[in-house]
């Protein structure tokens, strides 16, 4: 692996829609996807960001494609298919948001492999929905291994229980990225459920051990870094009256993607002072999205 002077963030995986609950009982239709949040964050804070995803024709993939063509992302590596656009039925809960997703026979998740020229890129992400279900998790696992081989992958486990997915294979696939990743982002929720035999800090302590920077996230207790040869970092959660949740630990992940990929070095290479800025920007990025409804970041970030 090579550091690459080029900033620009490559993300791979879905774009679709959240159907979010109002308080009439309505269903509202949001663009969602881990993936494209990230993606549209990223470029919003001012980094460049390319959606290696796939578009359905219909009238929701073409706000999907509308929603990160106004954020600034780069769609040319997108697909297009004519099947439906996967949908997320979100169901906010008091310590964050069930989802029920309807992902068969979708466009969403027909996603190819990119694995030539991603040196052409400061960082590589994978996540969300795509690396687990198939057939978009074989193509996110051979983008990840490029990837790993050539510039900077960044991996966000997110992980999701839903009827459609079987959990064991699921966890696996995402130990398996995981394994790979030179930057590792996951919530407590996310590591107790991929290391039920370890805590999340022990977990998070062994994976950098051995070579990366893992940041862990704690909702409103803010979010803790792991680096090889240092004690762990924490920072707290920058303080907001919370609307909804959706969202906020992918604005948190573009604000990481933003803050490294301007940096010409390795995220395990970084010191702790930079590390505190970088889960600053982060935890204000967060902070945005839980200040409002729907999951966009809105203009930059800045510290205080």
């Amino acid at each position: 692996m090579t550091t690459h002077p080029d900033p620009r963030v490559l993300v791979v995986g879905e774009a679709l829609i959240d159907l979010i609950p109002a308080q009439d009982g309505s269903l509202t239709p949001s663009p969602g996807g881990a993936p494209a949040n990230v993606a549209a964050g990223v470029s919003r804070l001012g980094t460049g960001a390319a959606f290696a995803g796939t578009l359905s024709t219909d009238a929701l993939g073409s706000l999907l494609r509308r929603r990160m063509a106004d954020a600034g992302v780069d769609l040319s590596l997108c697909g297009e298919s004519d099947a439906p656009t996967a949908l997320a039925v979100a169901s906010p809960q008091p310590h964050g948001t069930r989802y029920d997703f309807h992902h068969h026979d979708t466009a969403t998740f027909r996603l190819a492999p990119h694995t030539g020229g991603l040196d052409g890129f400061g960082a590589v992400y994978v996540g969300g929905l795509a690396a687990v279900v198939h057939p978009a998790a074989g193509a996110v696992l051979a983008t990840a291994r490029a990837a790993a081989r050539e510039t900077v992958l960044a991996v966000d486990p997110n992980v999701r229980e839903d009827r459609s997915l079987d959990p064991k294979e699921a966890l696996h696939q995402l130990r398996e990225l995981i394994s790979l990743a030179h930057l590792v982002k996951a919530s407590d929720e996310d590591a107790s459920q991929l290391w039920p035999d370890e805590s999340p800090t022990a977990a998070c302590r062994r994976l950098a051990a051995e070579g990366r920077l893992v940041v862990l996230t704690l909702g409103a207790r803010g979010s803790m870094a792991f680096l090889p040869d240092s004690a762990p970092i924490r920072v707290p959660a920058v303080p907001v009256a919370v609307v909804d949740t959706i969202g906020a630990g992918d604005a948190f992940m573009a604000a990481l993607l933003a803050g490294l990929t301007g940096l010409d070095r390795r995220p395990v290479d970084l010191a702790p002072p930079s590390v505190v800025e970088l889960l600053h920007r982060a935890a204000m990025a967060a902070a945005v999205v839980c200040g409002r409804t729907g999951a966009a970041l809105i203009g930059p970030c800045r510290s205080t």
